[in-house]
């Protein structure tokens, strides 16, 4: 097995203290990392690496994780051009904008929605993003709600199962009907292809009652919750994000204190989605709240062809240093080990001995050029499971 070691680091970002400074980066300076197969094995001083098989020079560059991205929707066909230009010359988000996407999926074929897939993540592999977590939403019949979670699973091991994303318009007069096809048929033949069950609670998708039903359905079935929970509105999907154990509460725009209380004090992170209200023109959640009452925090694009419709993480970094009241250290560790955390893994999101071999080389010297130069493109180059791809 060969070894390869990046030196001439000007700023790793390790994401472990006890490796770097104090600070929840683990900022070691003038440093360097050594891989061997898919894993780091070593990091530190560039001085004091060990000799290795092959070396790469990072010329003064910073290295950081790549990063997680735990939320996105990116097995959909069709586009929402006009409906994004309506939406910005005036017209508000509704949930009812997703049955646009829905009757495009439906009627793509599999090779269609798996080239957009595999776009998408070229997409986003450029732009640093070594793992990323998916969902299937779109198809919203048994038949459609299979085939993408099958799709997805070629691609990543973090699938999410999203029979409820909305009712489906054939169940339009009858919903309790769809949470019984979401909860039974449907569920059976998604189960073995997804790791998690999300569900969009919220008004014009589905109340907390019927999130209850389908997220305890799913764990009955072995998959682990997450949940789009309180971005339009307050509502019950944070409570019962904790209640249930969810890996994450994504969105948390309008939150109460007793739901910031009951983040901070469960094991469920606040995964906040910043494209989402860049593209809609709505109130931004206020991760400086969470942060500060202890909540873990995840940064994540929410990639989707209605509301989100970005790939970069890097984009979603400087929007919540400007807008949503991270510093940029927080930002970067919610976009890395924050984002792992979201989907309750160890093996990603750090550069620690052990953890898998997933870099982000920056044409900047620091970290904090993500926030400082935005729209900038910053990646100089990307290794995934210890291999170059970027």
């Amino acid at each position: 097995m060969s070894s390869t070691v990046i030196s001439n680091i000007a700023t790793l970002v390790t994401n472990d203290p006890s490796l770097g400074d104090s600070s929840p980066l683990g900022l070691v300076r003038d440093a360097a990392v050594v891989i061997e197969g898919d894993r780091v094995v070593w990091t530190g001083e560039s001085s004091k690496a060990p000799a290795t098989d092959n070396r790469v020079d990072a010329e003064g560059r910073a290295v950081l994780p790549g990063f997680v991205d735990s939320h996105s929707h990116l097995v959909f066909a069709g586009d929402r051009t006009e409906e994004f230009n309506a939406r910005m010359s005036g017209r508000p988000y509704s949930a009812g904008g997703i049955r646009t996407t829905v009757a495009a999926t439906r009627a793509a074929g599999d090779g269609r929605l798996e080239a957009n897939l595999t776009r998408l993540l070229h997409e986003a592999l450029r732009q640093g993003t070594t793992t990323f977590e998916t969902k299937s939403g779109y198809g919203l019949t048994v038949e459609d709600e299979a085939r993408a979670l099958r799709l997805a699973a070629r691609h990543t091991d973090e699938v999410t199962y999203l029979g409820a994303h909305v009712v489906a318009p054939e169940y339009a007069e009858d919903p309790a009907g769809y949470v019984d096809l979401v909860t039974g048929e449907m569920l059976d033949a998604c189960a073995p292809h997804a790791r998690w069950i999300d569900v969009f609670c919220e008004r014009g998708a589905f109340d907390g009652d019927q999130a209850r039903a389908i997220l305890t359905a799913g764990k009955a079935k072995g998959l682990h919750p997450r949940i789009h929970a309180n971005q339009l509105s307050y509502g019950p999907g944070v409570q019962l994000a904790v209640e249930l154990d969810a890996a994450s509460a994504d969105h948390c725009t309008h939150l109460t204190d007793a739901d910031v209380g009951a983040l901070a004090d469960g094991n469920t992170v606040a995964t906040l989605l910043p494209g989402a209200e860049f593209s809609t023109r709505a109130e931004w959640p206020n991760a400086r709240r969470l942060l500060d009452a202890g909540v873990t925090v995840a940064l994540s694009t929410d990639c989707n062809p209605g509301s989100s419709f970005t790939s970069s993480v890097p984009f979603c970094v400087a929007l919540a240093v400007r807008d949503m009241g991270m510093t940029p250290d927080e930002a970067v560790w919610s976009a890395t080990a924050g984002g792992a955390a979201a989907l309750r893994r160890d093996d990603i999101g750090r550069l620690t001995p052990g953890a898998y071999a997933d870099l982000t080389l920056l044409d900047a010297p620091s970290h904090v050029h993500l926030a400082y130069r935005p729209g900038v493109p910053l990646v100089a180059g990307v290794w995934r499971r210890g291999v170059r791809e970027v």
